[in-house]
């Protein structure tokens, strides 16, 4: 079986939005400033390096700093936060939640893309220096999202009380959690170095923004990456003219409405408030609301005047939070970025902001979908060879691809449509003669026709059925390889957790994953392991 690639349009696993992005249709190319190929990254150098603030370099790498001050650091990570002090330095940036032990396995796609994305673009463009960036989503305060992982078909889930951003969340009561998954995993020299990684990110750091930084600078700190936590009064202060424009003007959601007109044909991923920023304090997250001339924080009795909320704002901007909406503006105004990586949903939301980009003079960064992958073994790859399926048949739905190997296995044709189209033909005959008499005739030859054509079609589903029942064994061995590569007939990057590749291939599997994933390559790449 050949090991080949399932172009994003072609999977059946992205939305008519994202396929029509992929496609560069015409309809949404006002949406985004250049598609992301790297020919087009020179323009976008340009124009960022002339938009950008550049005096935000210091707040950036003075936070940096302070955030990699108590970890162990590799040298080219360390050289990147540096790199980031000077003019001709730019970031690729993604983003995620700080879902527990990484959570689905496409949290390592995102930030190998953003890796190998910088690596292209030094060599393509030797004369600047390229950072990649994984933002932290620490202000995020839906720990439902967040706590459990899947391990081998189980859920493993972190039962504790949450409120306010999971930043901020004490890893304290994970000791019993830990305990559970380690059963799970066995006693092999990689089931001891999982258990360790999670001990050491988990056990040793007090919140689960420190200990989301460990594990992800355990697995990419050699590979350059710098992991940033946005939730820090350093970078908000440069962050306060857009956080006012936005609390007195509401720009974001009068632009935003307007695009997501324009995109009313398309599921649409987000919806803007009228003010886009929460207020957070401690272990409160809470959207701000203007009534009846005041800005009150929701759910509370805070209540602020207008000169009151912006003189709070000049004093204490940690004290306010973006939400979806605005964490993108966050994002690109304290980073010299070129180009945001995401899932399809993230990019979709992406696609609902640049007007409001636009209105507040910042440079909209490039969009690019992250890699996607199917891992495999040579075990399985040889079941599919000998059960005669194609990548494309095994990424259909399960029903259509058992529909199509009982035909296939069959050696009759189970359509019927020859059988329809002569009947049909008969009526044809019928049909002139009742032209030439009573209404009643032609109706009574409408509805003999509707009863036989239904009956032919019923005949088909029935011999299907049958034909099923005969082949049995191989369509169950069939499923049973779609549901190991698909688990919950869902992607695999959605529902596995890296741990159960990492317990078989060991410190093989990031390399592997580094190697065969192209970062402006738009498929899903087989990867056989």
């Amino acid at each position: 079986m050949p090991t080949d690639c399932i172009s994003y349009q072609n999977s059946g696993y992205f939305s008519p939005l994202m396929n029509d992005y992929l496609n560069q249709k015409n309809n949404l190319k006002e949406l985004y400033n250049r598609f992301p190929s790297i020919e087009n990254f020179e323009n976008q150098i340009i124009e960022k390096q002339s938009n950008f603030n550049h005096n935000h370099r210091s707040a950036l790498v003075s936070v940096l700093q302070k955030q990699y001050a108590k970890i162990e650091t590799s040298h080219l990570t360390l050289q990147n936060i540096e790199a980031l002090k000077v003019n001709n330095t730019f970031t690729v940036t993604t983003g995620h939640q700080l879902n527990l032990f990484t959570g689905p396995l496409y949290f390592l796609y995102k930030i190998i893309s953003t890796i190998n994305l910088t690596k292209d673009l030094k060599a393509k463009y030797p004369a600047y220096n390229f950072v990649p960036i994984y933002w932290m989503a620490t202000e995020d305060h839906d720990f439902e999202e967040i706590n459990h992982f899947n391990f081998k078909g189980k859920k493993f889930r972190w039962n504790k009380i949450s409120s306010g951003p999971v930043g901020r969340l004490s890893t304290e009561g994970l000791e019993e959690f830990l305990e559970i998954y380690t059963q799970e995993l066995g006693t092999s020299t990689n089931a001891i170095a999982i258990q360790k990684l999670f001990q050491e990110a988990y056990l040793n750091h007090n919140n689960l923004a420190d200990a989301t930084r460990h594990l992800a600078n355990a697995l990419f700190g050699n590979y350059g990456l710098v992991i940033l936590d946005a939730d820090h009064s350093e970078l908000k202060r440069n962050f306060i003219p857009f956080m006012k424009e936005e609390l007195l003007q509401q720009t974001s959601h009068k632009k935003v409405s307007k695009t997501i007109e324009q995109l009313k044909e398309y599921s649409i991923q987000v919806n803007p408030r009228e003010i886009n920023l929460f207020y957070i304090e401690n272990n409160l997250r809470e959207r701000i609301i203007f009534e009846n001339e005041k800005y009150k924080v929701n759910h509370t009795k805070i209540e602020f005047s207008e000169n009151e909320i912006l003189e709070l704002l000049d004093s204490n901007p940690e004290k306010f939070s973006p939400n979806v909406i605005m964490r993108p503006l966050y994002q690109e105004v304290i980073l010299p970025n070129l180009c945001y990586i995401g899932g399809g949903g993230e990019i979709a939301y992406w696609l609902e902001l640049k007007s409001f980009f636009d209105a507040v003079k910042i440079t909209f960064p490039m969009l690019l979908v992250r890699n996607s992958a199917l891992l495999t073994t040579e075990k399985q790859e040889k079941k599919a060879t000998k059960l005669g399926l194609s990548w494309t048949d095994l990424f259909s739905k399960q029903a259509e691809l058992v529909n199509k190997k009982t035909i296939d296995f069959s050696d009759f044709p189970i359509d019927l449509s020859i059988q329809k189209d002569f009947l049909k033909n008969q009526f044809h005959y019928l049909h002139s003669i009742a032209k030439k008499t009573d209404q009643s005739f032609s109706g009574a030859v409408k509805a003999q026709e509707a009863k036989q054509i239904k009956g032919l079609e019923n005949l088909e589903k029935r011999l299907l059925k049958a034909q099923k029942r005969k082949f049995n064994d191989e369509l169950e061995r069939i499923t049973n390889l779609q549901n190991e590569l698909f688990p919950n007939k869902s992607l695999q990057e959605r529902q596995a957790n890296f741990s159960e590749f990492y317990l078989e291939n060991g410190e093989n599997l990031i390399p592997k994953l580094f190697s065969r994933l192209q970062a402006l390559d738009q498929s899903f790449e087989i990867i056989t392991l």
